[in-house]
């Protein structure tokens, strides 16, 4: 990648109004704030800028989300939490409004998409929805892969193989969709979260902002770098969680620009 000036960075930037913040990896690692992301935000707010956290994460709620940035300390003008599930959720109500829907989720996520509309039935479902469940069990994946090798409409919230924490990485999503690929022969139907169309969308119609007021910042080139370079924002990677900078040289992805931490980009706004 070639190198930039502090004067082309700052150019760059200047034109973003809204930074859309990845969660895992970039503003924290599990329970653990990452050095200098409650300073990001102030910078944001000093600059006349504003952020919304942006996460494919479908392990929980949003509301729980809302609820862990509150107990970091996260202002409350920035706890707006846009997920993965919110772009399925709404895609599938738009696709299938009268559909029946087997969810592979959470709890927590259960309750969300049922307050939002969704009519989750594990009896006769017209489409099934894979979520990140981490509290999946092998007679339940086992039904899941018999829907789907039946033919259902199969829906997945987001396509990432890991999620980071702070002791390591864990399964994710991705993981499960090859363990059903290899199961069923399918893919899934419709992928809505990072790095593909549905929650860029989601995000400019919750933000108002234009694309090229907007950047994604995150960890991850296949994932949150993606989105920014391939849908017309400024696509930014920190190196604070699982990518780094050896995974450019093989990469088909490339960033727009490159920070250690969010902190990093302070001098710059």
């Amino acid at each position: 990648m070639k190198q930039l000036t502090d004067g082309q960075i700052r150019d760059m930037l200047r034109p973003i109004r809204c930074f859309l913040l990845d969660m895992d990896g970039t503003f924290y690692l599990g329970n653990q704030l990452i050095e200098g992301s409650l300073d990001f935000l102030e910078a944001l707010r000093r600059t006349g800028r504003t952020a919304r956290f942006l996460t494919n994460n479908s392990s929980r709620s949003a509301s729980a989300y809302t609820r862990k940035l509150e107990g970091m300390g996260v202002p409350e003008e920035y706890r707006d939490v846009i997920s993965s599930a919110h772009a399925a959720a709404h895609y599938c109500q738009r696709e299938f409004p009268e559909g029946r829907c087997f969810l592979m989720g959470n709890p927590s996520l259960r309750e969300e998409l049922t307050a939002m509309g969704l009519n989750l039935r594990d009896e006769k479902p017209d489409y099934v929805l894979l979520a990140f469940d981490t509290t999946l069990s092998y007679d339940r994946l086992c039904v899941c892969c018999d829907l789907i090798r039946s033919g259902l409409p199969y829906i997945a919230t987001h396509p990432d193989f890991n999620c980071p924490t702070e002791t390591g990485f864990i399964p994710d999503i991705g993981s499960f969709m090859a363990l059903i690929e290899a199961s069923t022969g399918r893919r899934p139907d419709m992928i809505l979260g990072k790095p593909y169309e549905g929650i860029v969308q989601e995000a400019l119609d919750r933000t108002g902002f234009q694309k090229q007021e907007m950047a994604m910042v995150g960890d991850r080139l296949y994932t949150d770098v993606a989105t920014g370079v391939r849908h017309g924002l400024t696509g930014i990677l920190v190196l604070s969680g699982e990518s780094t900078l050896k995974d450019l040289e093989t990469s088909d992805v490339q960033p727009d620009l490159i920070f250690d931490r969010l902190s990093s980009m302070i001098p710059y706004l």
